[in-house]
């Protein structure tokens, strides 16, 4: 990506769309609260603003609403004079004082607790307060960007934020996307965080499959970049300069994706897209259990020092220990070369067959509901 996009990577409307926002208005002073999910990248956003202001050879001055406890927000904000409470040795800047001529990013302002509200209203109002046990007024030339995963809104309804903070703070509204809902960003992210952290690391790094990607792409990343990123960085240090397929890749996302099939996660996917990428996710799930038992089994016929017992195929893949085990027969099914429905037509099949026809149990096996199973036995003209 180029260096103008301030280091946010993405190619999707709705970035493009937030990245002409900070370009519009990182040249004024005006307030801006942006608003985002853990993890997608707001204090990154700050940045861009404060990097392409007319204060950029001043400091920015980030600040964690939410880490500070509150008994010493305040002090920590806006200093404090010799003596003010106990400890207070001398006198001492708070971060609005130490980000004068700047910008000061209050992230996660929906912490903040109503006391501390009121003096930052007259901050952004008269750019002037008094520090904790003063009686001075200190003047300061600060511009004021704010950030919440809250909805605001309904803290001012209830109660909770001041509404004249808000629509102060509120004056330039950016509000950043979570990763599912733009998925076309997930590729160059991905290859992004990829090379840096290889690059920097000094680790050999294999790259990825398609199928790889495809999967990634397709993950609901509640966690959004932040999670996306240290899955990625994990891949990269365990792999040791293997490329990362589909098999491998099961083993860093395999409970997270367990989450998916469980939670209603908003996407732009179609109903039959999602219970078919379930059974594939399955079916990668299903391999990479197998490959690791033939290892199992390998290392137990084979070695000097064997396991106290052998692998049990069906303890772990009930119903399929007959069709992967060691002495499979040329008939078995062949995932090789097969389309995605092929291979699809074949498990629900398989597991009607394995469960006698029982349309609960072979459900429950596939890890779907029976309304959709009654539904691919129509779609595939299966014989049950």
């Amino acid at each position: 990506m180029p260096d103008n996009n301030f280091g946010i990577i993405g190619r999707s409307h709705a970035l493009q769309q937030v990245l002409l926002t900070i370009r519009q208005v990182a040249p004024t002073d005006i307030a801006v609260l942006i608003v985002g999910e853990s993890g997608t990248g707001k204090e990154l956003v700050a940045k861009a603003i404060h990097a392409q202001s007319l204060r950029r050879e001043s400091p920015i001055v980030v600040v964690n609403c939410g880490a500070i406890p509150e008994g010493i927000l305040e002090s920590e904000l806006f200093g404090h004079e010799k003596g003010a409470f106990t400890g207070a040795v001398g006198a001492r800047k708070g971060y609005f004082e130490l980000a004068h001529t700047g910008t000061i990013f209050l992230d996660e302002i929906g912490e903040m607790p109503l006391s501390t509200q009121v003096k930052l209203l007259r901050v952004l109002e008269n750019q002037d307060f008094m520090r904790v046990g003063g009686t001075k007024l200190q003047k300061i030339d600060v511009r004021v960007i704010a950030a919440t995963n809250k909805n605001l809104e309904k803290a001012v309804n209830g109660g909770e934020f001041r509404e004249d903070l808000y629509y102060r703070l509120n004056a330039i509204h950016i509000r950043i996307p979570p990763l599912r809902e733009r998925p076309e960003d997930v590729e160059p992210l991905i290859k992004k965080i990829a090379s840096d952290f290889a690059r920097d690391n000094h680790i050999e790094f294999g790259g990825f499959s398609e199928t790889a990607l495809k999967i990634l792409q397709n993950h609901a990343w509640l966690g959004n970049v932040r999670e996306l990123k240290n899955v990625i960085e994990s891949m990269i240090i365990l792999e040791k300069g293997r490329m990362i397929d589909e098999f491998s890749l099961s083993n860093y996302i395999k409970q997270l994706r367990g989450h998916e099939r469980n939670l209603p996660v908003p996407t732009n996917r179609s109903t039959e897209q999602v219970e078919r990428e379930f059974i594939y996710h399955a079916l990668i799930d299903l391999k990479s259990e197998i490959t690791k038992l033939r290892e199992d089994l390998f290392q137990f016929m084979y070695s000097d020092r064997q396991p106290k017992s052998l692998p049990f195929y069906s303890e772990v893949v009930p119903g399929y220990a007959d069709e992967f085990t060691p002495n499979a027969t040329k008939e078995n099914f062949n995932f090789e070369g097969k389309t995605l429905e092929e291979i699809e037509r074949h498990m629900i099949n398989d597991a009607l067959e394995k469960n006698d026809g029982s349309k609960r149990k072979a459900a429950k096996a596939l890890g779907i509901s029976e309304r959709t199973l009654y539904r691919k036995i129509k779609e595939y003209s299966l014989p049950f």
